[in-house]
């Protein structure tokens, strides 16, 4: 298997700013789902907002990114960024994760969602918010 880390940057509504901005100077495609393409609206005013993007260049640049919706904490001191990591084999993304899970603070379980066939999120025991998930097929 082959797992790819990718630093996912988190905004409340610069997202598409910024990955505009990040493309401005890598290079490469953008991809931007709002909430409202996704059909997860919580909070009307948000539905433009970025819930999945990311600027991929051929330099080998990625960056990911999304909009914190109003009613989930964010900091951008304290929580402006995630580790994501994508592999294409659920046996062993379950396995990194039980690994990280150790001592760790789970935000949302390894379980199968909308996106994608295995999606968790987790704060580990050093601070350090990761996301682990398996590549739609």
């Amino acid at each position: 298997m082959s797992v790819t880390t990718t630093t996912h940057l988190n905004f409340r509504g610069d997202a598409r700013e910024a990955l505009e901005f990040y493309h401005s100077v890598f290079g490469g495609r953008t991809v931007a789902v709002t909430y409202k393409d996704a059909g997860n609206v919580q909070n009307a005013d948000e539905a433009e907002w970025v819930m999945w993007g990311e600027v991929a260049a051929e330099n080998g640049f990625h960056a990911m990114a999304y909009d914190v919706p109003s009613q989930m904490p964010w900091n951008q001191g304290e929580n402006s960024f995630f580790v994501s990591v994508r592999g294409d084999n659920a046996e062993e993304i379950t396995v990194l994760w039980e690994k990280l899970s150790s001592d760790s603070t789970v935000l949302r379980p390894l379980e199968p969602a909308q996106w994608a066939p295995l999606y968790g999120m987790l704060t580990d025991r050093f601070g350090v918010v990761w996301v682990l998930d398996v590549a739609s097929q």
